[in-house]
């Protein structure tokens, strides 16, 4: 399980960094066509922006396994052992609750966007704002995989860092 695990964490990285480096070169490669041509790509600024957006939705899993998201811990630290396993099963029922919820808006709202097309790319919008519901699924397997550990202890093992 435990290298399972590691091959879809490093599968979500992979992804992350070929989108950055996606983004990286068309933006590059249009502001030097700018400057030295006079012209310049007219999809790249899409590009550049849904990349954004799709690293910023798949990258939000890997950010919560890390503990880079915004965290209180005083709350929990100052309970007895009982009382920060109630508020820590608490904070994954609410987690799991939202993220699951938020699967479900972003699938309706990908839906709803289904006949709209970007400008220059002529996409389908649901694609872009399918990165939404991506994005939560792919939170609420992070969440899965470091559940257990996070309720018994209240942080990670040395390789991985609390989730809050």
């Amino acid at each position: 399980m435990r290298r399972v695990e590691r091959a879809f964490v490093m599968l979500n990285g992979t992804v992350l960094v070929l989108l950055l480096a996606t983004m990286s070169v068309v933006v590059g490669w249009n502001v030097a066509g700018r400057y030295l041509t006079g012209n310049s790509l007219t999809w790249a600024d899409e590009v550049a922006r849904y990349s954004m957006i799709w690293l910023t939705f798949l990258g939000s899993g890997l950010a919560l396994r890390e503990g880079a998201h915004a965290a209180i811990t005083n709350a929990q630290d100052a309970l007895p052992t009982q009382g920060q396993l109630a508020l820590r099963a608490a904070i994954l029922v609410v987690m799991f609750s939202f993220f699951a919820f938020m699967v479900w808006v972003g699938i309706d709202y990908m839906n709803r966007m289904a006949i709209q097309k970007s400008a220059a790319l002529r996409v389908p919008m649901k694609w872009v704002y399918a990165a939404m519901p991506a994005g939560f699924v792919l939170m609420i397997v992070h969440l899965a995989l470091i559940a257990p550990k996070y309720w018994r202890a209240g942080q990670q093992h040395s390789d991985e860092a609390p989730l809050g």
